[in-house]
């Protein structure tokens, strides 16, 4: 039986990834939890469900809370940062599944790495923040990093049985989220309510308003380049509505070979949990006599400047995908609070790419200190705009 350790076991990756192994409870048994604690009963929930061995809280008062609810026999209750390093760390587990948002998955994670746990990465913010280090790390441990996003999965699956050095490029779908087809002068007047609207996949608000900036994509370049070993102009994005072709890799003789699906998660979620085997699930089946038209088109660079930026961030290299992540971190937030607007998402993150220093990636530490800082100085710039008022 494979003992997995959930980082981020609240979220839809990891709940997702809990109805898995419900659903195969003779291969997969649970060793640890992890969750910033905004949902504590949740996690209480879990708890009883799954019993793993132990449970880590981003949020030390939920921690104390959660001690509350489950009484003893309990699993070993961790706090803070530092805890959800420990779990990762020192929790015995055959695979760690990184899904945990943003900056807050890098330490765990590289603590899994370096305890030579088998990866399986839905936090695509960690090979963006330290992909160098992050990469070393794995080779140096022989750990496998198996990827959760559905289209690097996708790229993964059509890699397998090819020679690396034959990739001519590799395309990542985008469905181009809600704005697609909008006109530009329209996107200054775009709400939260709108930019949650994603048109194909249900997702945390997070990564959902990084799919209508197009972000997600931008994102997803880096952790391209990182995760397969190739050249970032060798990464493309290609806009495909339907959500059927999860991404392709073109070889240098013309052949592109596709990966294609229903859109669900549970797909790459459970093949990273049983590779390089597969397994038969009751999940929905792609008819494509049904799908109808398969379309894709090019992004727009001017309504979507993030993909630029991103890209931009990936040539300077070093920390500046650092500021690039942590920008865009904060920016989301403060749009999710209405104190910022969707059009001043991307002139923020080119604001703290500009003037935000930044250097060769040298170490972890270094990684989190450039974030802190990006991270302050992005904070501060959207407080004194018009004195930080909600609109």
């Amino acid at each position: 039986m494979k003992r997995v350790t959930i980082l981020g076991a609240t979220g839809s990756i990891g709940l997702r990834t809990l109805e898995i192994v419900s659903s195969f409870p003779d291969e997969f048994g649970v060793a640890g939890l992890a969750a910033r604690g905004s949902n504590v009963e949740l996690v209480a929930d879990l708890c009883r469900k799954y019993s793993p061995r132990a449970v880590a809280l981003l949020d030390g008062r939920a921690r104390d809370q959660l001690a509350r609810l489950l009484p003893a026999p309990r699993p070993e209750l961790l706090a803070g940062a530092d805890g959800l390093v420990a779990l990762a760390r020192d929790v015995d587990a055959d695979v760690v599944v990184s899904a945990l948002v943003g900056g807050a998955g890098l330490l765990p994670t590289m603590a899994a790495i370096e305890a030579g746990r088998t990866m399986a990465l839905a936090n695509k913010e960690t090979l963006v923040m330290a992909g160098s280090l992050m990469t070393a790390a794995a080779k140096r441990r022989h750990v496998a990093l198996l990827p959760v996003d559905s289209e690097h999965s996708a790229v993964f699956q059509c890699l397998v049985g090819h020679n690396r050095g034959d990739v001519h490029r590799v395309l990542l779908t985008a469905s181009g989220g809600p704005f697609r087809e909008w006109p530009p002068e329209k996107f200054a007047g775009i709400t939260v309510e709108d930019a949650l609207k994603h048109p194909t996949w249900k997702m945390g608000a997070k990564i959902t308003i990084d799919s209508a900036t197009l972000m997600n994509k931008g994102l997803e370049i880096i952790e391209a380049r990182w995760l397969f070993d190739v050249a970032p102009e060798k990464v493309q994005v290609i806009v495909h509505p339907q959500s059927v072709v999860h991404s392709m890799v073109e070889y240098i003789d013309g052949s592109v070979i596709a990966q294609l699906g229903v859109p669900d998660m549970g797909i790459p979620i459970l093949y990273a949990l049983t590779y390089p085997e597969r397994r038969p699930t009751p999940a929905a089946r792609l008819d494509l006599t049904r799908t109808g038209a398969l379309t894709f088109f090019e992004p727009d660079p001017v309504k979507f400047p993030c993909l630029r930026l991103a890209r931009a961030a990936l040539e300077r290299g070093g920390t500046a995908p650092v500021v690039l992540n942590a920008a865009n971190e904060v920016a989301v937030a403060a749009f999710l609070d209405r104190r910022l607007s969707f059009v001043e998402i991307p002139a923020l993150i080119e604001r703290a790419l500009d003037h935000v220093p930044h250097a060769g990636l040298t170490s972890i530490e270094q990684c989190v200190g450039v974030d802190a800082e990006a991270r302050r100085r992005v904070q501060e710039w959207i407080d004194t705009r018009a004195g930080g008022a909600k609109q």
